[in-house]
């Protein structure tokens, strides 16, 4: 053999060996992948209400676990079309996402139907308490929101700030989170004034704005000086109470509407879907799939009130909030009907 042939196999055995002690190139782990979260809404992730709520929390549990490499949402809006929401919900189970949420309880329906026939997918659906366990089904979280608890403080303000002893309510359907939150506020006023007169129009929809429009103006023109209303339709009735130049005021709920009107918005009661979406997920790593139901609250914090320190008249009532959120947190409070 020519030296350069024994050259050549001399370096072609060197190769060998070194490739022989380098090190395996590491698989990714389990541990290394993201959660991977799907959501599917009915309305517009800055709807200012519903679904603007369990975006913002989404936004914050990805912050919170440190990024996209670690946490990967995606997600659905505007699917009012019931039909439409159960096929993106059936292609996201198919997609293998860990978690997808049903944002709305009228998907409930469809989960009851899909959640079999992905038993290792977790589902979670709300504002609701269903879980379809006594159906069999495991794999199904509820959660919901002690809205009541809220409208109870701000029917509390409501009753210290009107002038003209009339509070409008511009609710979208009497069902659910809207109709606690409505109940919550009727008693507020009454425990704080009973002699107000409240004034009540359910549109029959949760996000026509228009007819939301009609009916804080219908309450305006009766003489009421405070409205509240609830859903993706508010946008509208807080547009009419801005135009009175301040001779009317709004308390919100769900997400924060200070930016809609600044000077007319007196606080917000807030939803804050981190509270379940953190024991959703830490049950979901353990490897329970569903099965229970979980509810924000004032005492968990869950729920909030978040005042709008921009507003001239707050310090007249700021305090009697206060002592409504904490009475109903130690149970000397009732803020159910």
């Amino acid at each position: 053999m020519s030296k350069f042939m024994k050259l050549i196999a001399l370096l072609a055995l060197f190769a060998l060996v070194l490739g022989a002690c380098a090190p395996a190139q590491q698989q990714p782990t389990e541990s290394d992948k993201p959660f991977r979260v799907a959501v599917i809404m009915p309305s517009s992730i800055s709807d200012l209400a519903f679904s603007q709520s369990m975006y913002d929390a989404l936004v914050g549990i990805q912050a919170e676990m440190g990024g996209p490499e670690k946490f990967e949402f995606v997600y659905s809006e505007n699917m009012f079309q019931v039909d439409n929401a159960a096929a993106a919900i059936r292609d996201y189970a198919a997609q293998g996402f860990d978690l997808v949420i049903a944002h709305g309880s009228q998907y409930g329906t469809s989960l009851q139907e899909i959640a079999p026939d992905f038993p290792n997918t977790a589902f979670a659906h709300g504002t609701t308490n269903r879980t379809f366990v006594d159906e069999g089904i495991k794999n199904v979280y509820a959660y919901e929101a002690a809205s009541n608890e809220g409208g109870y403080v701000n029917g509390v303000m409501a009753a210290k700030l009107t002038k003209s002893k009339i509070v409008g309510i511009v609710g979208p359907i009497d069902v659910g989170d809207a109709k606690l939150y409505i109940d919550g506020f009727e008693k507020g006023v009454r425990e704080t004034d009973p002699s107000i007169t409240i004034l009540k129009v359910f549109t029959g929809s949760f996000g026509d704005v228009a007819l939301a429009r009609e009916a804080a103006d219908a309450h305006i023109a009766a003489g009421a000086d405070v409205l509240i209303g609830t859903g993706q339709m508010v946008v509208g009735a807080i547009a009419a109470v801005d135009e009175q130049g301040g001779k009317v005021l709004w308390l919100g709920t769900q997400s924060s509407q200070t930016k809609l009107a600044p000077n007319v918005i007196v606080a917000n009661q807030i939803y804050d879907w981190k509270v379940v979406l953190r024991e959703i997920l830490g049950k979901i790593k353990k490897g329970q799939l569903g099965g229970e139901s979980l509810i924000v609250t004032l005492k968990n914090k869950g729920l909030y009130i978040e005042y709008n320190e921009g507003f001239s008249g707050l310090g007249a009532v700021k305090a009697d909030a206060e002592a409504a959120i904490q009475g109903i947190i130690d149970g000397s409070i009732n803020p159910l009907p």
